[in-house]
């Protein structure tokens, strides 16, 4: 159970790396200030500042999040944002002094005794170019420009938090500019849009990348050695036997279960030319069988029941390890992740219709936690494909048109671009809310499912 746990907490804290991830370099190479890189919600139990942005791991495990400039800003800027935003301001003056990481937590906490004096050297400069020359001494760099009306106001202020105040209560509009400047609701629909959608983008683009590699160390597959034979199936019938390796179908040879199941899947009931190899004490015969496959109602990975054309054998469970070479390692990744990504698209889009019963399709994090540990002891290659599926299923949920997923944010942005203004902040609020209790039920409806699943295995 240990080992289950550990899995999923591992699983999960990679895929929420790599889709905040999206969100925070597609964020900074726009220019939006990121404020907090978090995975996990608070309370914060570690963290340290580099630059403009403090990376955080939060106590509430099962998600992150980047939270940029102007996020909690309703739609007119306040006294409170603005003083908020030179906060932040001093505490890159603070980093830079100081260098980033853990100083800056005791740095904070001494901010007049280290900037008050900088600010009022700056003020008693004799020109610009002495200025520029401090400042660099001091900081290491050239000041922007919000830093420098926060220490010009700083060097005749009694503290910094006496300057933060009144600034922020003056409010110049040079400051607004500022901060509007690297706001994420100010900027162009167009970055918005780009922004919202490299989170799941991140987690679709990691797939085929992790898949290469999963090729490339070596992928367990069965090989075509037949197992059970179903009684009066077509395999049966004509006379094929437990231990059977079968060859080639139709001429083209066969080295997986996986290459004999997609050949009977397709065959729309033509018959099959199946060379067998049969083990009879020490000797190795080549046989020929003419199979017609049969079509029969079973089961699907959805959970519902469809037609398939099939011959009534399962395999014998002989697992062989393929490696590839990178090019082909690429070609198979990428061909791997559109099927799987088909795959998730039709299960979602069944769950929708209600071919497939939700109950029997969606899983919570007891049952994550118990496939994650089911893979891990099966080995490197199981573990990652089974982080490819997660990732490809939280990089395509998340575009749904949901309150609270990137998906419903996108959807403000189409009502937007329609309206040629956002919706009024109430509106959006509300719709959050619905989204949130969305959620929240269906986090509350997925556990107990698994629970239920594992009373009733």
């Amino acid at each position: 159970m240990l080992v289950s746990i550990l899995s999923a907490v591992i699983i999960l804290g990679i895929l929420i790396v790599v889709h905040e991830a999206g969100h925070f370099a597609v964020a900074k190479r726009l220019g939006v200030r990121v404020l907090r890189f978090s995975i996990g919600y608070p309370p914060k139990i570690w963290g340290f500042r580099r630059g403009e942005t403090e990376y955080a791991i939060g106590a509430t495990p099962l998600g992150g999040y980047v939270r940029m400039l102007g996020d909690e800003v309703g739609e007119d800027l306040g006294s409170e944002d603005t003083e908020g935003y030179l906060k932040e301001v001093e505490l890159d003056l603070l980093s830079s002094v100081n260098g980033d990481g853990f100083a800056l937590k005791q740095a904070a906490g001494r901010a007049d005794e280290i900037l008050l004096p900088i600010a009022r050297r700056l003020a008693a400069a004799g020109s610009e170019a002495q200025a520029r020359e401090i400042a660099q001494s001091e900081f290491h760099r050239s000041l922007k420009p919000e830093e420098s009306m926060l220490l010009e106001e700083a060097a005749g202020a009694s503290s910094m938090a006496a300057a933060i105040k009144a600034l922020s209560a003056r409010h110049p509009q040079r400051l607004l500019e500022q901060f509007r400047l690297r706001a994420f609701p100010n900027q162009r629909l167009a970055k918005r849009i780009a922004i919202v959608l490299a989170g799941p983008f991140a987690n679709i683009l990691f797939a085929p990348i992790l898949m290469t590699f999963v090729f490339m160390y070596g992928v367990p597959h069965l090989l075509p050695v037949v197992g059970e034979l179903q009684p009066k199936m077509p395999a049966a019938q004509a006379g094929l036997k437990t231990g059977d390796v079968i060859t080639s179908i139709n001429g083209a040879p066969t080295t997986s279960w996986m290459d004999l199941s997609s050949t009977v899947k397709s065959s729309h009931g033509a018959p099959l030319t199946i060379n067998v190899d049969r083990s009879i004490k020490d000797k190795t015969d080549h046989l020929v069988f003419q199979i017609k496959p049969r079509r029969e109602v079973e089961k699907t990975i959805y959970g519902a029941s469809a037609p398939a054309w099939i011959i009534g054998v399962l395999p014998h469970g002989d697992e062989a390890i393929e490696r590839v070479g990178l090019f082909r390692a690429v070609y198979r990744g990428v061909a791997s992740t559109i099927s799987m990504a088909e795959t998730l698209v039709i299960g979602i889009a069944e769950m929708i219709d209600g071919t497939t019963p939700v109950r029997q399709a969606l899983g919570g994090p007891i049952m994550i936690a118990q496939m994650a540990g089911r893979e891990a002891h099966a080995g490197l290659a199981n573990v990652a494909t089974f982080v490819v599926m997660l990732s490809l299923e939280l990089g395509i949920i998340n575009l749904l048109p949901v309150p609270m997923l990137d998906g419903g944010h996108l959807l403000f942005f189409v009502f937007e671009g329609v309206r040629g203004k956002p919706l009024k902040l109430r509106h959006r609020e509300l719709a959050l809310q619905v989204g949130l209790f969305l959620l929240v039920a269906l986090m509350a409806f997925v556990i107990f499912n698994d629970i239920a699943r594992i009373v009733h295995s």
